[in-house]
């Protein structure tokens, strides 16, 4: 007899430990898209993240006698705190199985939740092996993180709450997709008491094992699952979240980690809330659903499924927002090595504000710099580029290079040996329009730039090192363009660490 998942979601027991999440307004999402969006907070949960309804709901309904033997899963992420957490809640034994890579923050995490953290093997299927062969020598139950009946109705509570507290039109749902207990969850009531409401799927480009099957027509299992999104890499999808999302899911998005990292940055405009990768996708695919069928006035709804995010990942969103939100242009230009070509280069970017520049001196004749410009739109950039063409500037659009992205800009730059008279000087200026190319306008036309570096960094204050070919004789000029210039600098040329590599 096929499994009534309506009467399972109604039934489901997940409020002894979850709460009710807010269904919030997101305003600024909202104005840009045309549409009404809306973002179901399930990272306010206890744990910070949905997983714990799903956990919930299938410790609760154990036996009192494997309840009394305790339960046992393989997780490194959100799964692993839920089943902690509900553990704790009913009173029996949890052994949390994690790779020995996890970082100590998440193995706390579960410690603090009363959890027995078994650390094994340096991948997820190394530790998931582990915890089968736990399971049986010690009889315990396994609580799968997506592949099992009580934990996709316990997820589906969320389609409940998200029916009742938006009665009006609802035009489609966005959730994310690791292993499919949450969208699986959620279809199923979903589409039971509102069939026109659409049901999306999102999942990470480099981790799209539901979108290859549900093509396929079967299961696929990937060779690997980028780990960028890492709540929701998930190699092989479950058997009953595939067959509940072949029934139930309208349509699958794939979105790139530039695209994720601008959805937290959209978030965190509207709610200051900081989300994880994963727990961004479904916001990520609303942008990308609104522009692809180009809606407008519709109401569409992402479930936020989560915000346990490293502190340190946080220095790579902020570098990658702007470019997946197609504010930014990552250029490589070649411009006339002579005095003067920075400042008429700089006019030509005209009143955009540059948020990226490095170069250092290599070659007599040309000079190629590394700049970041912010745009309006990818329409924008490319005019921009054909205009730097136009006027003999040989340009590169980089934004959709992951290399250069990743690492060529952090590596322009190395020892000038041809360059005499060097003096190096880092400065800090307000950040505000005009600065940059008040600097350019101050600087004597007799100095040849040698290397520069700025990038934005959303602060008040903007920060430059710049190399310029000052001869002898003319230091007491160079002195009076400092004084005149008026921003806070100080003199690095007998910097070691500038000897050392770019000297």
């Amino acid at each position: 007899m096929p499994t009534d998942y309506l009467e399972r979601i109604l039934n489901a027991k997940v409020y002894d430990v979850a709460v009710e999440t807010a269904l919030d307004a997101a305003p600024g999402l909202s104005s840009r898209s045309g549409n009404t969006v809306l973002i179901k907070r399930e990272d306010m949960q206890p744990v910070f993240s949905f997983k714990l309804r799903g956990a919930y709901n299938k410790v609760s309904r154990l036996s009192s006698e494997r309840a009394r033997r305790g339960v046992i899963c393989a997780s490194a992420g959100n799964h692993a705190q839920g089943v902690a957490l509900a553990a704790a809640k009913v009173g029996c034994r949890a052994v949390i199985v994690m790779p020995t890579t996890t970082p100590a923050i998440k193995i706390d995490a579960v410690a603090n939740l009363g959890g027995e953290t078994v650390l094994a093997g340096e991948s997820f299927d190394e530790a998931h092996a582990r915890a089968l062969e736990l399971e049986k020598a010690e009889k315990l139950t396994f609580v799968h993180p997506f592949d099992d009946a009580d934990v996709i109705a316990g997820q589906g509570t969320i389609g409940m709450e998200i029916l009742r507290q938006h009665p009006q039109p609802i035009h489609a749902v966005f959730c994310a997709v690791g292993g499919g207990g949450l969208i699986s969850g959620v279809a199923a009531y979903v589409k039971r008491l509102r069939p026109e409401i659409r049901v999306v799927g999102v999942e990470a480009e480099d981790a799209d094992a539901m979108t290859r099957s549900l093509t396929a027509g079967r299961r696929v299992r990937l060779k690997q699952a980028g780990l960028f999104a890492d709540g929701a890499a998930v190699k092989y999808v479950g058997a009953e979240t595939f067959r509940l999302c072949r029934q139930y899911v309208d349509e699958m998005l794939r979105v790139d980690n530039d695209a994720i990292c601008a959805a937290i940055k959209d978030v965190f405009e509207d709610t200051r809330a900081v989300l994880e990768p994963a727990g961004a996708l479904s916001v990520a695919g609303v942008k990308e659903y609104a522009a692809r069928h180009r809606l407008q006035g519709k109401t569409l709804i992402a479930v936020a499924s989560g915000a346990n995010i490293n502190f340190d990942r946080l220095r790579f969103v902020a570098e990658r927002a702007e470019v997946g939100e197609r504010r930014e242009a990552v250029l490589a230009v070649t411009l006339p090595e002579r005095p003067g070509a920075y400042k008429a280069f700089v006019a030509l970017i005209g009143g955009r504000d540059i948020t990226e520049f490095n170069y250092r001196y290599n070659d007599p004749d040309e000079a190629r710099v590394f700049v970041g410009v912010r745009v309006a739109s990818r329409a924008e950039a490319r005019k921009l580029v054909e205009m730097l063409r136009r006027h003999d500037y040989p340009t590169l659009d980089l934004t959709d290079d992951e290399m250069a992205k990743l690492h060529i800009r952090h590596l322009v730059g190395g020892h000038a040996p041809r360059v005499d008279h060097e003096m190096v000087y880092r400065f800090e200026f307000p950040e505000r329009p005009g600065a940059l190319m008040r600097f350019l306008n101050e600087m004597s036309a007799g100095w040849n730039i040698t290397l520069f570096h700025y990038r934005n960094h959303g602060a008040d204050y903007g920060r430059v090192l710049a190399g310029m070919q000052v001869p002898p004789g003319e230091m007491g000029q160079f002195k009076a363009f400092l004084k005149n210039l008026g921003y806070i600098h100080w003199n690095e040329t007998g910097n070691a660490a500038y000897r050392l590599f770019l000297g």
